[in-house]
């Protein structure tokens, strides 16, 4: 019983995954992606980008209470704001809505290695990523980058709307069952436990596709490619003791680290011609950490 409750379970979500790989790849130059995915449009992005902004001015009025909200003179403000200045124009091409977005960058006093960019152009770095990895300008703006394509390409979008329809798959699966003659929660908690490795894989997707698209805009903005390497070599010195990838919504750093080295043939052609340079006179990258050995 249990082994046919699995098989139902597991052609239900493959069912589902497939539907997202069947999206066309997008010809262009730079990187290629596949389109984004039919499942954003199982919720409205508009709808999400107005939650997205009301969240994010809640989050900066909190930290503005806790005096945790970098003024706009703040040197570290001014910073990514310039850097963001450059990454914009390059990210319009990957989404039409984004043109009409206001964006805004602000910084979060808190140690948290972390960064994000909501639906909308919503931008928040926290001092701690920025102290703790002592990041160069190129290597913030691959982070920048990154987080900037997760909205471009409607990550949260499309994290809703998979789950709304892994939802209605261990509904599904419950009702087999219960016609079947099984236990309808034997068959959720199968359904449901199936699920929510399978959801992993999907965050674990969306992220290596942040990472090669986040690559292409900072390429084209005139920031080194090649400091993704160099960052993540930072990420997994900070981040000792993280759960297995498997079990985790973000790919291994080596992993990150493998798929920014097989893309930066098709990326460092638009460094080069962002910073009008030959190709093969540019140096290796060299990180202000020493114990990184440059990248070429």
């Amino acid at each position: 019983m249990k082994l046919t409750l699995i098989k139902v379970a597991i052609g239900s979500l493959l069912a589902v995954s497939g539907l997202a790989m069947a999206q066309g790849d997008a010809q262009q130059d730079g990187v290629k992606v596949g389109e984004m995915s039919v499942f954003r449009k199982f919720v409205g992005s508009g709808a999400l980008e107005g939650q997205a902004a009301q969240q994010y001015l809640q989050t900066m009025q909190q930290a503005q209470q806790q005096n945790a909200l970098a003024p706009a003179n703040n040197p570290q403000v001014l910073r990514l704001r310039a850097i963001a200045a450059k990454l914009i124009p390059y990210s319009l091409r990957w989404n039409e809505r984004s043109k009409e977005w206001k964006w805004q960058v602000n910084l979060i006093g808190s140690k948290q290695i972390n960064a994000y960019c909501m639906p909308g152009g919503k931008i928040a770095f926290y001092t701690g990523i920025l102290e703790s990895l002592k990041l160069t300008d190129d290597e913030v703006a691959i982070v920048m980058g990154h987080e900037i394509a997760h909205a471009l390409r409607e990550h949260g979008a499309e994290r809703a709307g998979k789950t709304m329809a892994a939802n209605l798959g261990v509904k599904a699966l419950e009702l087999f069952a219960s016609v079947k003659g099984y236990d309808p929660s034997l068959a959720g908690t199968v359904g449901g436990g199936i699920a929510k490795v399978g959801m992993l894989k999907f965050s674990r997707d969306d992220e290596t596709e942040a990472d090669v698209v986040g690559l292409d805009i900072a390429a084209r903005a005139g920031y080194d490619p090649r400091a993704g390497v160099a960052l993540w070599q930072k990420m997994d010195m900070a981040s000792k003791g993280a759960p297995p990838q498997w079990l985790s919504t973000h790919p291994a750093g080596t992993d990150r680290i493998a798929e920014i080295r097989r893309h930066l043939p098709e990326v460092m052609p638009l460094y080069a011609h962002a910073k009008g340079i030959d190709l093969k006179s540019i140096a290796a990258y060299q990180t202000n950490d020493k114990s990184i050995a440059p990248v070429r």
